[in-house]
């Protein structure tokens, strides 16, 4: 059972969820081929490979944890997402909370679909949330929960 759905209040229900893109696992995959590179050409460097292989292993591990144990959700009432694993971050806005939502892509993030969001709770707080699968797609769907929740009053 996902952390969204462990803390679901009575009568909230799951709109919309979303997750981290697969670009988080760029980095390990350009170390693995920095490792090609170095074993393909010749003995004397191939210790760098075996450097690179490890330093990719490091990073496919630790993005792999990120990729697994972050959530991003939108209910009937709230928008709660949490990152991590040993160290959690995670934010539970009431819809009727939420002055804004921001997104920031660049051009890699438009064409691959990825970008950071930042929810404006009241009161001026922001929490950034970088690397998001569709997030102009996240905002709508926050947005049409709130003009529901505005309507209801």
């Amino acid at each position: 059972m996902s952390y969204i759905e462990q803390n679901l209040m009575n009568g909230e229900s799951i709109v919309y969820e979303s997750k981290l893109h697969w670009v988080i696992f760029l980095r390990p995959a350009m170390c693995f081929i920095v490792a090609i590179i170095f074993f393909s050409s010749g003995s004397h460097v191939e210790p760098f490979g075996g450097l690179f292989v490890l330093i990719g292993i490091v990073i496919g591990i630790a993005s792999f944890i990120n990729y697994k144990t972050s959530e991003f959700g939108i209910t009937n009432k709230r928008v709660i997402v949490k990152v991590g694993f040993i160290h959690r971050n995670s934010i539970e806005v009431l819809l009727n909370k939420i002055e804004g939502i921001q997104v920031n892509q660049g051009i890699l993030g438009r064409i691959l679909g990825f970008g950071s969001i930042t929810i404006t709770g009241t009161g001026g707080t922001k929490d950034p949330f970088h690397k998001i699968e569709a997030p102009l797609e996240f905002r709508r769907k926050a947005q049409e929960q709130i003009a529901i929740v505005q309507d209801l009053k």
